[in-house]
C-alpha cells in the first residue's frame, strides 16, 4: 500500500484542516510529517469550531490513528492546553494519537531566541510567529536538540539544564532581555502530562501500517511557497514542508508516496513579510480579508490578500508532484464583478512564467481576467449546483496546471464541500 499526501501550494492557510477532516474517514491513519505550532488548521463542522496545532486533523473521527512524526517539533503546554481543550469537546485522543519518540521538543528558551533574532533584524524581520519554531530547527540540525523519547531518560534534567545554558549564551550576545521570566515549572508539568500519551518508533509503525494495508494519509503544516528550500528564502519557515519531506519526515521511502492532493485558495493570502506578487493594496484586498476572515489562526495578524498567482501555483505543483487539486474559499469570491488571475511574471519588462531566483518585490504580475459568478455558492453541495462562471474559473485552472480539481470548497464546514 502507498501513502497518500495532502499539503498546501501558496503560503499557507490553504484549509488543509477542513479537507484532512473531510477525506479522514477514508483512512486508518492520519500522520502529520513536519511543523509544529506554528500551524493553524482550522476545523469546522456542526456547532464545533476548533483549531488544531501539533495534533493531526483527524482526531474528530473514531478509530483513525492519529501519529505525530518525527518531523515535528512538540511544545508540551501547548500540546497538553490543546488535548484538554479537546477533551472539553468529548474528545479523548490518549488512545488513538502516537508521539514519534524522535519529534524535538520546543523549550521555553526556543520562545525567547525566537523573539530575540526577530528583534534584532529589525524591519528586515520575517514575520515569525515566536513559537520557537526556528530555533527548535536549528537545535535539530546542530545536534543539541531533545527528543520526544528523551524525556523517559534518568539524565533528562541534566541534558535539558546544558541546552538551557547554551541558550543563555545565545541570549546574552543578543543582549536580549525578556519581559518576564519563563515558567519551567508550566513546562515540565506538561512534560509529564505528554508521559500518559503512547511514543512511537513512528518510522516502524507507519510502515507495518502500509505493508498490512492500512491507509495512510500524512498531513503538512504551512504551504509550499514557505519552504525552506524552494520557498522565498529567506521568508521562510524552518522545514521541509513538501511530498519530499514525508520521507524525512514519517521514515518511508519515496517509492511509497501514493497520491498527491495539493490545496490552494481560490485567492491567495501570506502571513509575515516577504514577495507577494499579486498582493492587493486597495479596497479589493481588504474587501478578500473581510469576507474571507483572513485572520491568522495561530497569531491573529491579519492576512495580506491578493489575486490567484498561477505562477507559483504551477511551481508548488512541479515540486509537490502534485496529481489531484483542491480549490477552498471559493464561496470568498462570490459577490464580485471581475476576478483576476496572475498567469504572468514582469520582471526587468521581460515576461516571464516561472519562479526566478531572485523573486522580489519588483516582479510584477500579469492578469486575466473573468467575469464573476455573482452567486451564494455556498449553498451548492454538487457540482452540477456549482455556476458556470466559477466552473470557467476552475476549467482554466486545470488547462493550464494540467491537473485537475477534485474538490472545490464553498464555506467553512466540512459539509459545504463540493466534489468534482
Amino acid at each position: 500500500m502507498k501513502l497518500d499526501v495532502i499539503l498546501g501550494l501558496q503560503w499557507g492557510d490553504e484549509g488543509k484542516g477542513k479537507i484532512v477532516d473531510m477525506l479522514a474517514p477514508r483512512y486508518d491513519v492520519i500522520a502529520r510529517f513536519q511543523g509544529g505550532p506554528n500551524a493553524g488548521h482550522s476545523l469546522s463542522f456542526g456547532n464545533i469550531k476548533h483549531v488544531l496545532h501539533n495534533i493531526p486533523s483527524g482526531v474528530f473521527h473514531d478509530k483513525i490513528i492519529n501519529i505525530i512524526g518525527n518531523g515535528v517539533i512538540i511544545d508540551p503546554v501547548i500540546f497538553r492546553n490543546e488535548s484538554e481543550s479537546l477533551r472539553q469537546l468529548g474528545v479523548d485522543i490518549r488512545q488513538t494519537l502516537h508521539i514519534s519518540k524522535k519529534a524535538h521538543l520546543i523549550l521555553p528558551t526556543h520562545r525567547l531566541i525566537d523573539a530575540a533574532s526577530e528583534q534584532s533584524k529589525g524591519r528586515s524581520k520575517i514575520g515569525s510567529t515566536l513559537k520557537g519554531i526556528g530555533p527548535t530547527y536549528t537545535d535539530k540540525i546542530s545536534r543539541n536538540g531533545l527528543r520526544a523519547g528523551d524525556i523517559f531518560n534518568p539524565q533528562f534534567k541534566q541534558k535539558y539544564n546544558e541546552l538551557v545554558a547554551w541558550h543563555q549564551q545565545i541570549l546574552t550576545s543578543y543582549n536580549y532581555k525578556p519581559d518576564q521570566d519563563i515558567n519551567e515549572n508550566e513546562w515540565f508539568e506538561a512534560l509529564d502530562y505528554l508521559k500518559q500519551f503512547l511514543f512511537i518508533d513512528s518510522e516502524y509503525e507507519i510502515n507495518k501500517y502500509l505493508d498490512s494495508d492500512k491507509k495512510v494519509l500524512a498531513e503538512g503544516a504551512q504551504g509550499t511557497m514557505l519552504d525552506i528550500d524552494f520557498g522565498t528564502y529567506p521568508f521562510v519557515t524552518s522545514s521541509s514542508v513538501i511530498t519530499a519531506g514525508v520521507c524525512s519526515g514519517m521514515g518511508v521511502a519515496p517509492g511509497r508516496i501514493g497520491n498527491v492532493y495539493g490545496i490552494f485558495k481560490a485567492y491567495c493570502t501570506r502571513v509575515g513579510s516577504g514577495p507577494f506578487p499579486t498582493e492587493l493594496h486597495d479596497e479589493t484586498g481588504e474587501l478578500i480579508r473581510q469576507v474571507g476572515g483572513e485572520f491568522g489562526a495561530t497569531t491573529g495578524r491579519p492576512r495580506r490578500c491578493g489575486w490567484l498567482d498561477l505562477v507559483a501555483l504551477k511551481y508548488a505543483i512541479m515540486i509537490n508532484g502534485v496529481n489531484f487539486l483542491i480549490m477552498t474559499k471559493a464561496d470568498v469570491l462570490d459577490n464580485f464583478d471581475e476576478i483576476n488571475i496572475c498567469v504572468e511574471y514582469l520582471q526587468d519588462n521581460q515576461k516571464i512564467n516561472y519562479v526566478p531566483y531572485d523573486y522580489n518585490e519588483q516582479i510584477q504580475p500579469v492578469y486575466k481576467t473573468f467575469n464573476g459568478w455573482k452567486t451564494d455558492t455556498g449553498i451548492c453541495t454538487s457540482a452540477v449546483q456549482l455556476p458556470d462562471k466559477l466552473m470557467e474559473y476552475v476549467r482554466f485552472i486545470e488547462q493550464e496546471t494540467g491537473v485537475p480539481v477534485f474538490i472545490v470548497s464553498v464555506g467553512k464546514d466540512r459539509k459545504q464541500t463540493v466534489c468534482l
